[in-house]
């Protein structure tokens, strides 16, 4: 026991000389030469409207050496920055001392926020985030367009407004138009709509009523008035369901949109007058696209009711529709219940679906209206022509008549390409039927679009008819429509139907 302690002590100065246990991961290197490295060089955000901030984006910061490194300053470059940085957990323009194990890695999350600026058309805002580490500097580099924008939220709209085309219009929460009242669009205006939200109108929607072109268009034509999603990124561009659409009310009269593309809504266009007040509520929709709309379950009156989203939705209300497209429409193109005129001439449905079934056609109408509790309304029977037009999709049968010996006289169907076995007979007194003598129609022969989601060419879909189309070169069946959707003069005697004139005559 005497040697015990002398030998522990011992022990103990040996052990004290020894290199120490820190894993070399843990040891910070101050060589110079270490430096970090980025997962980009720069990050680069899609067009922010100002006052309103962006999705964060992740900047990864690596540490390739063996040892850990110290950074001694992680800050933006510019004094009141629009950008904020959020460096594990903590949210500022500036964070010091940050060590990265060797091996390992930091995230960095980053937002921006533009304030507003007096330019209409976007403006770019740069700015760095910069990393000092064992004396280097190294900078990854911000980009980001801002775009100045009128905004409208939870507003009721004076009467007899112009919405102008110098900046966008972005929406929060619903637009309202009072009975009396007209919104005017005007030529090339540009709609964003935040989620949940829309335009409801009790008065009267006049979108491009004075545009009268000259020469053909092209798809992505500037004087078109666009209604989008408020999300700009191009993950979002074309996803279904981002805000709610455009709505008239039972006391909305004298409806007019032309020049437009609506998409990616829960509906695109919706009467809503399940009272069958009258007049009716009417819209006219002339050289219009309604795309990429999500068909999903939406609520009316309170939650009273509730029904599928459709391009056109319409509760007891009158639509004409020329030269228009309606397409990736979820549920339905063209949903009528509860009677109303519908009148379609020169008009493309291309409803095509992709990962999901659809269980029903794209045209479907009804002379009644059936409640949450079940319980239908009373009847009142519609009226439908479809003419000079095209009625296709993924489905064997994409026109759909609810209790249609009730109105099977009303119905006319004519010199039109259609999608149907159902009523591919020649008809009878309560059985309307398409392919009977003098009708004029083509039954089940693909359109043969020029670029379709089985046969895609390009970056995207085109429903103008390729060369062999069995569309083409139809004889005319009054009225004629001169020009198609892209105001490109159609043949006089033997046009092509649907809503566009053929792209290689």
């Amino acid at each position: 026991m005497r040697l015990f302690f002398p030998i522990l002590l011992i022990l103990f100065s040996f052990a004290a000389l020894l290199p120490g246990c820190e894993p070399k991961e843990e040891i910070v290197t101050r060589d110079s030469s270490a430096r970090l490295e980025f997962s980009a060089d720069t990050l680069v955000f899609d067009t922010i409207f100002v006052q309103t901030g962006t999705v964060t984006k992740r900047l990864w910061v690596y540490n390739r050496n063996r040892r850990a490194v110290r950074v001694e300053q992680i800050g933006l470059k510019t004094a009141n920055s629009p950008y904020t940085l959020t460096v594990s957990g903590a949210s500022g323009p500036l964070t010091q001392d940050v060590e990265i194990r060797g091996r390992d890695s930091l995230l960095l999350l980053v937002k921006a926020k533009l304030g507003p600026g007096t330019e209409n058309t976007p403006f770019l805002v740069e700015d760095q985030v910069q990393f000092r580490t064992n004396g280097n500097e190294q900078q990854v580099a911000l980009v980001a367009y801002g775009q100045n924008a009128y905004f409208h939220t939870a507003e009721t709209l004076a009467c007899n407004t112009v919405w102008r085309n110098d900046k966008p219009h972005v929406i929060y929460d619903f637009v309202r138009v009072d009975a009396g009242c007209t919104l005017t669009i005007e030529a090339g205006a540009r709609v964003y709509v935040h989620a949940g939200s829309g335009i409801v109108i009790k008065g009267r929607l006049l979108v491009n009523p004075d545009l009268a072109p000259s020469e053909e268009l092209k798809p992505d034509d500037p004087r078109f008035v666009r209604f989008a999603g408020d999300r700009l990124e191009a993950a979002y561009r074309e996803i279904p369901g981002q805000w709610r659409g455009i709505q008239f009310d039972a006391t909305s009269q004298g409806n007019v949109v032309r020049y437009a593309e609506i998409k990616n809504a829960g509906f695109g266009l919706l009467v809503f007058n399940p009272e069958n007040r009258q007049p009716r509520p009417n819209v006219l929709v002339e050289n219009t696209i309604i795309k990429n709309i999500s068909g999903a379950s939406l609520n009316f009156a309170s939650g009273s009711a509730s029904f599928d989203g459709a391009g056109i939705l319409s509760f007891s209300g009158d639509f004409t529709l020329r030269n228009c497209l309606l397409t990736n429409c979820g549920e339905f193109a063209v949903r009528g219940l509860q009677g109303g005129n519908f009148a379609l001439n020169f008009c493309t449905i291309a409803n095509y679906t992709r990962g999901f079934v659809r269980p029903n056609p794209s045209l479907v109408f009804s002379d009644v209206l059936t409640l949450a509790n079940g319980q239908p309304g009373p009847s009142v029977l519609p009226t439908v022509s479809i003419l000079n037009s095209i009625v296709w999709g993924d489905n064997v049968d994409e026109l759909g008549f609810e209790n249609v010996s009730r109105y099977a006289n009303q119905i006319t169907v004519r010199n039109s390409l259609l999608r149907t076995r159902v009523y591919e007979g020649p008809g009878a007194a309560s059985q309307p039927g398409f392919g009977g003598t003098g009708t004029d129609n083509i039954l089940n022969k693909d359109p043969n679009f020029y670029s379709w989601p089985d046969r895609p060419r390009g970056n995207r879909f085109d429903y103008r008819l390729d060369t062999l189309s069995p569309a083409s070169n139809r004889p005319l069946l009054s009225p004629l429509l001169p020009r198609d959707l892209l105001n490109k003069p159609r043949a006089a005697a033997t046009p092509d139907i649907g809503a566009y004139e053929r792209l290689n005559p």
